[in-house]
């Protein structure tokens, strides 16, 4: 399939205002001080983090602290190939926009075009826009890796009706030592704080198994974007680190319907590593 031309050159935020502040200076503060008080716990040979996409009061301590874990492998991270559900637009397969770049109220992000044409003429990726238009689950990780990473290339890919073998197969073809992958994903949605706790934990538990043949809707809304990488980990021998495991109640105060939240991070073997570079 060849790479359509850019419907429109820029893809506006969709939830600057509502998920997180508009104003510049008021969402690098936050930001910033997100990111002050998350751990750095610095991963070796880190190749992917499991992030959450709710809104930065709800979810924003437990994704800093999956970015923290880049320490200072940020320098090396030139690229970012981002996955996560589709909450508006029904989707069968995975889609890539045809803007040019992701705006966020601190600037705009270069998307990486050779690569998404690459996926289309492989088969793997289709182009949906209307997809794209209003979704948080890759717009709200954006400002955070921007105050990370500094500058980056995006791959954003939203992931509906797939195998985990079709995602870990997208992984596969982009991911390279100066790709660094994201997997946007909340856990369990509008459990008492008792029950979260015991489904997120379960879900956890899979996670860390690299078990992509388990969890489901109700485990994590971006389950199929990230069972592709559990396929994909399984596939290369990563290892994995549980980072944070909390829900909404643990980070507003409100314990009763709440969601859950998780941070992980994805790491190659030394030897995986070493035949990358």
């Amino acid at each position: 399939m060849v790479a359509q031309e850019p419907t429109s050159k820029i893809r506006p935020p969709a939830v600057a205002g509502s998920f997180y502040p508009r104003k510049r200076a008021e969402l690098r503060a936050t930001v910033e001080a997100l990111m002050s008080r998350a751990s750095n716990s610095g991963e070796s040979g880190l190749v992917g983090v499991i992030a959450p996409h709710a809104g930065y009061m709800y979810s924003g301590p437990v994704a800093a602290s999956a970015f923290a874990s880049l320490g200072t492998q940020v320098r090396t991270v030139e690229r970012v190939l981002l996955i996560g559900p589709p909450h508006y637009v029904p989707l069968h397969g995975i889609a890539a926009p045809s803007s040019q770049t992701f705006a966020t109220p601190l600037g705009e992000i270069e998307i990486d075009h050779a690569a998404i044409a690459a996926l289309l003429d492989a088969g793997l990726v289709t182009i949906d826009d209307r997809a794209h238009a209003p979704e948080h689950s890759l717009e709200i990780e954006l400002p955070l890796l921007q105050h990370a990473l500094g500058h980056f290339q995006l791959i954003p890919l939203l992931v509906g009706d797939v195998t985990p073998e079709q995602v870990a197969s997208v992984i596969g073809a982009v991911l390279d030592a100066r790709t660094l992958l994201v997997v946007s994903t909340d856990l369990s949605h509008y459990l008492d704080g008792a029950s979260a706790r015991a489904r997120d934990l379960a879900t956890a538990e899979a996670i860390e198994r690299f078990d992509f043949t388990s969890l489901g809707p109700e485990d994590a809304c971006g389950f199929a974007a990230l069972n592709g990488a559990l396929c994909a980990g399984d596939q290369h021998g990563w290892r994995i680190k549980r980072i944070d495991l909390r829900n909404s109640g643990d980070t507003s105060g409100d314990r009763g319907r709440v969601v859950g939240y998780g941070a992980w991070a994805l790491s190659e073997t030394s030897t995986a590593a070493a035949g990358r570079h």
